[in-house]
Order: structure tokens, then C-alpha cells, then sequence
């Protein structure tokens, strides 16, 4: 679902981005105001369950491949507003350091993962929470149903929403010839291709993803929830005991370990074909024939380990890298974020 550079015209990721930012303000506003600052850095943690799960690649239906975003799951851990930021975050590494995802493309893949799934997905969530959670017989169970068809929803209006983007590129951007500039498949062509294989496979992985971990914390640290948060259970303490988070993050480091499992499914995901492939790939029966002008000679950045790669290092090994490297980022920017917000916190308390 990473949309890949200049699949998206140039002004299109402009639009796309600036629809972000008001986002992002408003992302940043509530975690600030609402969320525990001693909780901040542990958003780091949620980032690096979507990061990790991003990196478990399944086959889709048609010889791609997909894998879970975990954006739901952070919003269950943090809210929504959290996981925007996380997910961003997360995006930003990837496209930076692994080339996965473009860096013009950033505001776009924002959009359809960091935006529309964990708002989304949460908020099927609490519907569902709302609407059978006065049995109290059930124990959690709904929760984990809620949480399945949340996630669900989320990562398939967020893959909708990649596909339109993808769709209106031919339509709006063509050269002399007829032939598209940039994403040359319309509507017709990349909503399918896009929602069915996410439908019927990716769908249920994200579920899985989700309810797996978020059953798993529940049961672990049932504070670092944000049902735990908004019920203000944690007031009287100030600071979590770090023997609470230990199971949280040995999950993490069994998910690190299982990284390459994700090097088993073969192929590329549908829409991150590069330029030197396009044209001999087949979608809708034939392949192309030729290669988008925009993008054979578009933007190009050289992230540092592209594809999770290092040099003639062993893939294996450079996977496994890769999501240690992924992993420690993303805990330290939300360590370092914290900061500034503990300090002004100490000072208002003055």
C-alpha cells in the first residue's frame, strides 16, 4: 500500500500532503492535551508494532503481496490521534532509510495509513463497543470482535483510498500521445486491483495483527490501553513500573527475530513496480507496453538501505537489521519527544 515515487504527480502529492497538516495539527494538539506525558514515549512502542508488521510481507491474490499496518491496533493502545503521529513517524523512517514509500508520496501514504485507518478503525471499534459492550459476562471478547472488524474497516478504506489515487492519475495526466504521465492504470483497473486482494487476505491479516497483540496487552499491561487511559485509571501513579512493560517488549523482540518470514512471499506489492518493470508488467490481462514518461524521469532519492537491504550482506541478516535499526528509531524519537513535553509540564505544575 506504500504508494512508490512519482506513481503520483507532483501536484498531487502537494494536495495530498496539505490535506495532512491540518491532521497532524490536530494529531499533535490532542496527544499533547490528553494523552499522560510519562505515557509519550511508549507511543514509540505502538510505532514499532506497525513498523514490524509492515514488514511481514503475505502473498494477495494476482502474485502480489501486503502485509498489516497496525494502525488500529495504536489507536487501541493510544488513541487515534496517537497513532497518526506513530504511524507517520513510521512511514518517515521507512521512506527515508528503506526506500519503501515515496519521500513525495509521504503526504499521500500518510493519508490513506496514518489518517483514514486508525481514525477509521477506531471508531468502528467504539461503535461496536458501544453497542454490545454492557455484557459484562463477555469479558473482553468484545473488544477483540470490535477490534477485528475496526481493523478490518480501516486498512480496506485505506487501500480504497490509495486505489482512487492511483486511478486518477491517467485521467488527469497524460502526454501528447494519450499515454499516462505517471500511475498509468485508471479507476477501472486499480480500485480492484487494490480491494479485492486486501478483501479477502490483507483484511484478515490486519485483523489478526491487531486482536493478537492488543489481546496480548490487555493481558500483559492492561494499563497501556487507551481504554485504561480515558477511564483515568493510571492518576495515582506517575510513572509505570518497568517490570510491566517487560512481556511488551519481548513480543517485540520475538517479532523482530520473525522478521524474515516476511522474505517467503515472493513478488511485489501491486503499484510499486519501478520504472525499469512497468512496462512488461501485466495488469488487466496484458502488460503495459510502455513506461510512464513522469515516471522514468521523476524525482529519485537513494534511501540508505533500500528494500531493507545492505550492500552483499546476507538478506537475512539485513532484514533482521533493518527492524532492530526501525525498532530503536522510533523509541528514541518518542523518548526525545517526550522531553520538551515534561519539561512544560513540570513548569505549569510551578
Amino acid at each position: 500500500m506504500h504508494i512508490p515515487e512519482n506513481y503520483l504527480s507532483p501536484s498531487s502529492c502537494a494536495v495530498m500532503g496539505a490535506a495532512m497538516v491540518p491532521v497532524w495539527a490536530h494529531a499533535v494538539k490532542k496527544v499533547n492535551k490528553e494523552l499522560p506525558k510519562e505515557k509519550i514515549p511508549l507511543i514509540g512502542v505502538g510505532a514499532a508494532f506497525s513498523f514490524l508488521g509492515m514488514m511481514f510481507n503475505v502473498p494477495l491474490i494476482g502474485g502480489t503481496t501486503g502485509h498489516a499496518v497496525g494502525g488500529t491496533l495504536i489507536a487501541l493502545l493510544f488513541g487515534p490521534d496517537a497513532a497518526c503521529i506513530a504511524v507517520s513517524i513510521a512511514l518517515l523512517l521507512q521512506a527515508v532509510i528503506f526506500g519503501d514509500g515515496g519521500i513525495l508520496a509521504f503526504g499521500a501514504n500518510c493519508f490513506n495509513m496514518a489518517f483514514i485507518l486508525p481514525y477509521a478503525g477506531y471508531a468502528v471499534y467504539r461503535l461496536i463497543v458501544k453497542l454490545f459492550g454492557g455484557n459484562e459476562r463477555a469479558g473482553n471478547r468484545h473488544k477483540y470482535i470490535a477490534a477485528a472488524i475496526g481493523s478490518y474497516v480501516g486498512i480496506n478504506l485505506a487501500a480504497l483510498c490509495a486505489a482512487v489515487e492511483f486511478g486518477l492519475q491517467p485521467i488527469l495526466f497524460t502526454d501528447a500521445a494519450g499515454n499516462a504521465l505517471y500511475c498509468p492504470y485508471d479507476l477501472s483497473v486499480a480500485i480492484p486491483a487494490m480491494t479485492i486482494p486486501h478483501l479477502l487476505v490483507a483484511g484478515v491479516v490486519e485483523a489478526i495483527f491487531t486482536v493478537a497483540i492488543y489481546a496480548f496487552v490487555m493481558r500483559t499491561s492492561p494499563d497501556l490501553t487507551y481504554d485504561a487511559i480515558r477511564a483515568e485509571h493510571l492518576q495515582s501513579s506517575t510513572a509505570p513500573e518497568t517490570g510491566k512493560r517487560v512481556p511488551v517488549f519481548a513480543l517485540i523482540a520475538v517479532l523482530i527475530a520473525a522478521t524474515p518470514l516476511g522474505l517467503l512471499a515472493t513478488g511485489t506489492a501491486w503499484g510499486e513496480w519501478g520504472a525499469e518493470e512497468i512496462s512488461e508488467t501485466a495488469s488487466n490481462g496484458a502488460p503495459l507496453g510502455y513506461t510512464p514518461s513522469g515516471l522514468e524521469n521523476g524525482w529519485s532519492f537513494d534511501a540508505l538501505m533500500p528494500d531493507y537491504t545492505l550492500g552483499g550482506a546476507n538478506e537475512v541478516f539485513a532484514y533482521i537489521l533493518s527492524a532492530i535499526i526501525g525498532v530503536a528509531l522510533l523509541i528514541i524519537i518518542f523518548k526525545l519527544i517526550s522531553i520538551p513535553m515534561r519539561g512544560r509540564e513540570n513548569v505549569n505544575a510551578s
